[in-house]
């Protein structure tokens, strides 16, 4: 039998707040959604921002772990503590600050090279070149996909397994599965797993409002006049240790980690394989795992990201998988769309419904534009087992269980 992985604490930012704010906010039917333009070159249009400006990766991962830990009660250092800390834009933000910036630089020198202007010298032994202009090392190399999750092992003084999964809007999902491993194949007792995304960058709007992804005016998820989705930033952060340790400290216990399915398409890049194949396969792996069969779901929080093919994938999939009276709901017509953090969000309204046998609604939606039972506003029911699905471009497919403490 498997070792049993429970979440003993939990970090979260959103549109909505952190987690008890995002929580209440998410079950009164309140949106992060505004119209906002944080670039000049790029016309308004909603956005999910924490604040009035788009957010900084580290500046969110450190809060979200911050909280996450003391949740847990936990004290620093954690020597060896796992961390599974992924993002699917990591410092793209950071990333085109620098090129900008290099950009503008060897424009300069360029124009004072015209003007016959003589150049100030890197050191008394050779002028600047225009490599030397462009981006300092030190500065790129903090930007590396994987230095988040280097920060937060720094952080909790960790010198263990470090991961920094990449999956496109899989992300979260696969941070908190391999986490789990972690834990289950001995190397470490706790893991600090889940996702955070800060994707507010002029290239990433630029880029999927050119592909047609974004809505014009709010995330409608499942609705018959969906129009896109709308992007968040925030993510989660979750303390993950074997179900003995958590008891024998006396933590509490938010829920367990029961199973997981993780697979790909293989297909297209943005595209899901609207046969579903590799999509059924994932939940399917999920259940077994967590020794679960569909019946025994209580809730679905859906990928739901408001695109005319991701809601129509998904809802063939719900329907063809399980029983027509299971709870459906998506949480991005509040937070947005948070891409590789969206699934870690998932996971934690999905721990905190568990927590007080609540579902959160379906924000955004007006007219149901499929057959399932979503939930339209806050419902009060029993919750024991809570399935959490996310698809990511490139055939990404992840599915975990969350249930209730044994």
């Amino acid at each position: 039998m498997l070792m049993d992985v429970v979440v003993t604490g939990i970090g979260l930012v959103s549109a909505l707040g952190t987690l008890e704010k995002s929580w209440t906010r998410l079950l009164a039917g309140d949106s992060g959604i505004r119209q906002h333009q944080p670039f000049l070159e790029i016309e308004p249009q909603p956005l999910a921002l924490i604040g009035t400006k788009p957010a900084d990766l580290i500046t969110l991962i450190r809060q979200v772990l911050a909280d996450a830990l003391e949740d847990a009660n936990l004290t620093l250092p954690i020597p060896d503590c796992g961390i599974a800390i992924g993002s699917s834009r990591g410092f793209q933000g950071n990333l085109e600050q620098l090129a900008r910036e290099g950009r503008r630089k060897k424009e300069e020198g360029r124009r004072k090279k015209e003007e016959g202007r003589k150049f100030p010298i890197a050191d008394s032994r050779s002028p600047i070149t225009d490599r030397q202009l462009l981006i300092p090392d030190s500065q790129f190399m903090n930007f590396l996909p994987h230095m988040g999750a280097i920060a937060a092992a720094r952080a909790i003084g960790s010198t263990g397994p470090v991961l920094a999964p990449m999956a496109a809007c899989a992300t979260g999902i696969q941070s908190i599965a391999r986490a789990v491993d972690l834990i289950r194949t001995g190397e470490c007792q706790q893991a600090i797993a889940g996702a955070v995304e800060a994707p507010i960058t002029p290239l990433t709007v630029a880029g999927f409002n050119r592909m047609g992804a974004l809505a014009n005016t709010r995330c409608y998820p499942f609705d018959e006049h969906r129009e896109g989705f709308v992007l968040g930033e925030g993510g989660a952060l979750f303390v993950l240790e074997s179900a003995q340790l958590a008891k024998r400290r006396g933590a509490k216990i938010y829920g367990r980690i029961s199973g997981f399915g993780l697979t790909n398409d293989a297909t297209h890049a943005n595209a899901p394989d609207l046969g579903g194949e590799s999509a059924i396969a994932a939940v399917n792996q999920c259940l077994k795992r967590s020794n679960l069969v569909a019946v025994d779901i209580d809730f679905i929080h859906a990928h739901g990201t408001a695109t005319d093919l991701n809601d129509r994938h998904e809802a063939l999939l719900i329907q063809k998988l399980f029983h027509r009276g299971v709870a459906v709901s998506s949480t991005k017509g509040a937070t947005g769309h948070t891409l590789g953090a969206s699934g870690a969000l998932g996971v934690a309204f999905c721990l905190m419904g568990i927590k007080h046998q609540m579902l959160p609604p379906c924000t955004g939606m007006n007219k149901p534009g499929f057959e399932l039972d979503f939930v339209r506003c806050a419902r009060a029911t029993l919750v024991r087992n809570a399935l959490c699905l996310s698809f990511g471009f490139g055939g990404q497919n992840a599915a975990i269980v969350l249930s209730g403490d044994r």
